[in-house]
């Protein structure tokens, strides 16, 4: 009996392989970038493929001879726990494939804390630990020498090296004179490339834009867009095709006008139509309204979440918004929709701004930017 063909569209985790498409600009870019020792801020909104690009670049890189450190620092809420995480990646990813296996845990020698090295015995990997409740003195040197090694290892043995943070916003969190002893390590570091990701825009904005910020100016600004839809029309009916199945046009322009070219939002959604459309049929308008009822089915829980916590005027916004994109501050779109005083409507579009649940094109227009959230507010009549 065959093996039933996978779905082809993949939504949620890292779009790899053949799911991450039509980024070739981007990837190019980034990856002279790094080559160059350039640093990088990505600017992007949530689900744009901020993370999916990096690890695309990485693969290249990597096999170009570029050495590629990690963070996560959602996963370090202390000062402790980003040594631990700096230690590791430190080891794994760069002293691992300069050094022999013994020789690697010599780079940490310097450190004013030395780390607790542990083996874990299903894997053999090492993991580092710092003891809790030292001088704070201490710890801040020790995370000052750990930034420094990438950039030591790099000149000595004459290679590049990319240390990318991701949530970077995190670290005024970890500790708000982090900034400061960061980047008076990483200026003097022209064998790193510092790639910089964050999933909440407005402190990323802060962080790098505001002139009294130690992270003014200091790196490449790149922006991640949507996808043009002409690219993603070719790489749909690619994906449709190759697994025995075919799709209308029709179907295509009605989905990449929900989605505009939205990465998540369109791998999301042709995900469920994909799977309405049985192998050796055509995806039609029927089976894309299916899919359509099952996206917003599957997203009711985070969007319930959304409006739960959104003000009233937030709320009266966000439906004035799904009904007719433009200009909620004009007098005349504020009387058509029966929303209140401009200075109470700008609050509100601040405050969805700051979420990324709204946004504003070039021509000054608001749109609700979150995916298929429009959709879901039309479809409950809130």
């Amino acid at each position: 009996m065959p093996r039933p063909q996978p779905n082809p569209f993949r939504y949620g985790a890292l779009a790899l392989d053949e799911s991450f498409t039509n980024r070739t600009e981007e990837i190019e870019e980034l990856r002279s970038d790094v080559t160059n020792g350039q640093d990088v801020v990505i600017f992007a909104p949530r689900r744009y493929g901020k993370s999916s690009l990096v690890w695309r670049v990485s693969q290249d890189l990597i096999a170009d001879g570029v050495l590629v450190a990690q963070v996560d620092l959602l996963t370090t809420p202390t000062k402790e726990k980003l040594a631990e995480k700096l230690a590791k990646t430190i080891h794994d990813d760069l002293a691992s494939v300069l050094f022999r296996a013994r020789e690697g845990l010599r780079v940490f020698s310097g450190l004013r804390i030395s780390p607790v090295v542990t083996v874990d015995p299903n894997d053999g990997s090492l993991g580092f630990s710092f003891e809790a409740g030292r001088r704070p003195e201490d710890v801040d040197a020790t995370l000052e020498r750990l930034f420094e090694l990438p950039g030591q290892l790099a000149a000595e043995r004459d290679r590049t090296v990319a240390l990318v943070l991701d949530e970077f916003q995190e670290i005024v969190s970890i500790d708000p004179n982090l900034p400061n002893l960061m980047r008076s390590v990483f200026q003097r570091q022209p064998e790193v490339a510092h790639v910089y990701l964050g999933s909440k825009r407005h402190m990323m904005e802060r962080i790098f834009n505001d002139e009294n910020e130690p992270f003014w100016r200091s790196a490449k600004r790149m922006e991640l867009g949507v996808i043009a839809p002409p690219l993603f029309r070719e790489y749909i009916a690619r994906q449709f095709e190759g697994t025995g199945r075919d799709i209308e046009r029709e179907v295509v322009d009605r989905l990449l006008d929900v989605t505009r070219g939205h990465p998540y939002a369109t791998q999301e959604l042709c995900y469920f139509v994909w799977e309405e459309t049985p192998v050796g049929e055509q995806a039609n308008l029927e089976r894309f309204e299916d899919a359509m009822i099952r996206v917003l089915r599957s997203e009711h829980a985070h969007f319930s979440l959304i409006w739960d916590k959104a003000a009233k005027t937030q709320r009266l916004t966000l439906q004035a918004l799904a009904i007719e994109p433009g200009r909620p501050l004009a007098g005349a779109y504020r009387s058509r929709h029966k929303l209140p005083a401009p200075s109470s409507v700008q609050r509100a579009l601040e405050a969805l701004a700051r979420d990324e649940l709204v946004s504003k094109d070039d021509k000054g227009e608001h749109r609700i930017a979150e995916p298929f959230l429009a959709e879901w507010i039309r479809r409950n009549e809130l």
